[in-house]
């Protein structure tokens, strides 16, 4: 198979992987070949120091249409892949932050993709939603946890019952999505969020990500110390020492990942 036929493809550049989705013919539509090469790619991004930040855009007219149900119904075969679950991301994505890039559409599954990553950057018009109820199906990837911690839970509920799509355009001024930018510019968009993440300490981004995502199973009395458990190698680490030398020496610091 080429590098052009591949399910998903791979672009490294200045600290960034770039991930797209390249089914296009079938709207970029999971199949268990996408979701196992999702996942690989993240294996990548976690276990390579000089990469910070993922994003994972859609090739074609959209970004993803969720789930292949005819490569399902043809071969049995479910777009899960380990513990990283429906596509590669759902139910474990990389450790390290990742960004959405999302044009056209991106509903059921591929609505999923995008919560599954930190970051949403939408081009203006674009369709997203979760129509599984209109098939008599639920929308299991994990869209049902985390829309309602970023839209209203009313309207999350309503787009869950009765499968309706809304505009990235009203997501936008919910403050579900990060970056809302003209057709065509969400990658270059992405790319210029994720350099402003790469400059940072990777030790402090990770450890960033991980408490956000982690401190909502957290009660008060727990925080500090869970906190604590994740911030304490950091502050301790070569990389904080190095970038408090380059504040005080006003230059930019150089980071060893340690």
């Amino acid at each position: 198979m080429s590098a052009d036929q591949s399910p998903l493809l791979r672009e490294e550049r200045d600290g960034v992987l770039l991930l797209t989705l390249n089914r296009p013919d079938v709207r970029n539509a999971v199949d268990l070949p996408m979701a196992e090469a999702m996942a690989d790619a993240l294996d990548h991004l976690d276990a390579t120091p000089s990469l910070s930040v993922g994003i994972i855009a859609g090739s074609g007219r959209g970004f993803c249409a969720g789930m292949d149900l005819k490569a399902f119904a043809d071969t049995g075969r479910r777009p899960w892949a380990g513990d990283r679950g429906f596509a590669g991301i759902v139910r474990r994505a990389s450790d390290k932050p990742l960004i959405a890039a999302i044009e056209g559409f991106a509903v059921a599954g591929g609505l999923e993709i995008a919560l599954a990553c930190d970051l949403i950057v939408a081009a203006k018009g674009t369709r997203i939603g979760i129509p599984e109820s209109k098939r008599s199906l639920v929308a299991a990837g994990g869209a049902l946890r985390r829309l309602p911690r970023l839209l209203p839970p009313s309207l999350a509920l309503e787009l869950a019952l009765t499968g309706d799509l809304i505009t990235a355009d009203r997501a936008y001024e919910m403050g579900a999505i990060n970056r809302l930018v003209e057709p065509g510019e969400t990658v270059d968009a992405a790319r210029e969020l994720a350099a402003r993440i790469a400059a940072n300490g990777p030790l402090a981004l990770v450890a960033s990500k991980r408490i956000v995502r982690e401190q909502w199973s957290w009660t008060d009395e727990e925080f500090w110390d869970r906190q604590a458990a994740i911030v304490d190698p950091v502050m301790a680490s070569d990389d904080a020492r190095e970038g408090a030398r380059a504040f005080t020496e006003k230059r930019d610091p150089v980071w060893q990942g340690r």
